[in-house]
Order: structure tokens, then C-alpha cells, then sequence
């Protein structure tokens, strides 16, 4: 059985790798590649955020009875990744690279030390306190697709 850590875990690396590629090809300043690059970042992070937010987190909430714990600080780093992610759009579409590379560096260490603590704390509480759901769960979560 696949556990929850494992499936959103190869998420993160996903994300980090296209992250890591943008901010390469910026450096490089080939900014139609990485607008490219950057779109396809994008879509994997509000993926992965959205599978978090409207299959994880509830799930977890509704067996916990916790809404103001673990997941509200998870839900407000995902918004100061959203931030982050719409300044990187904005000096990118002007070519700032200077910019783009300094929001998508807060954005590293953000997501690094949110990633963190969603793989040591939030992901193995969730595997425990959802085990009777944890297939359901997992393939709710694969199977999530953004409107």
C-alpha cells in the first residue's frame, strides 16, 4: 500500500527539479524557454498545493477535529508561495532577472523548510490517523485534477 509521505513526497521532487530549471535558464537569460519552463512549474505546484488542500488536509481535519493546527500553517505558507510564484511571473514577463531570481531564492528556502516539515511531521500524521483511509486517500489525491 502506498503511503501518503511516499506519493506527495515524489511531488516535492518534481517541483523542485522544474524550479531549480527555471531559475537556470533565467541565469542563462533564454527567457522564452524559461517562460516555457516556468508554466509547466507552475501548474505542478497549484497541482501538488490543491491535492494538499481539497483531499489532504481536509481529510486529516475531519479525523482530527484540528482546523487551526498543522494545516492552517501549511495553507499560509502555501500562500506565501503564491505570492512568491506571481512576483516571479510578474519579473518574468519583464525579463527582470535579477528579480525573478531573488523572489524564486525566498521561494527555495521557503518551500525547502515547508517541505520539511509536511515530510517529518504533517505526512506521517497523516499516514497514521488516516490508515483505515489510506488507499482511498492515495488514489483521491493521484487522481485529483485541477478545473
Amino acid at each position: 500500500m502506498t503511503e501518503i509521505k511516499t506519493f506527495l513526497k515524489k511531488d516535492h521532487g518534481v517541483c523542485d527539479e522544474h524550479l531549480s530549471r527555471v531559475e537556470e535558464l533565467v541565469s542563462k537569460k533564454m527567457w522564452e524557454e524559461a517562460k516555457t519552463f516556468y508554466k509547466t512549474f507552475v501548474k505542478l505546484m497549484d497541482l501538488h498545493l490543491a491535492r494538499e488542500e481539497e483531499v489532504l488536509f481536509p481529510a486529516i481535519e475531519k479525523v482530527t477535529g484540528m482546523t487551526s493546527g498543522p494545516t492552517a500553517v501549511m495553507r499560509s505558507e502555501h500562500a506565501q508561495m503564491r505570492d512568491l510564484m506571481n512576483q516571479m511571473n510578474d519579473s518574468l514577463k519583464d525579463s527582470q532577472g535579477d528579480r525573478f531570481l531573488g523572489a524564486s531564492e525566498t521561494l527555495m528556502i521557503l518551500i525547502q523548510q515547508h517541505n520539511l516539515k509536511e515530510e517529518q511531521i504533517l505526512y506521517p500524521m497523516a499516514d497514521q490517523v488516516l490508515s483505515s483511509q489510506k488507499p482511498d486517500i492515495v488514489n483521491r489525491i493521484r487522481d485529483f485534477a485541477l478545473a
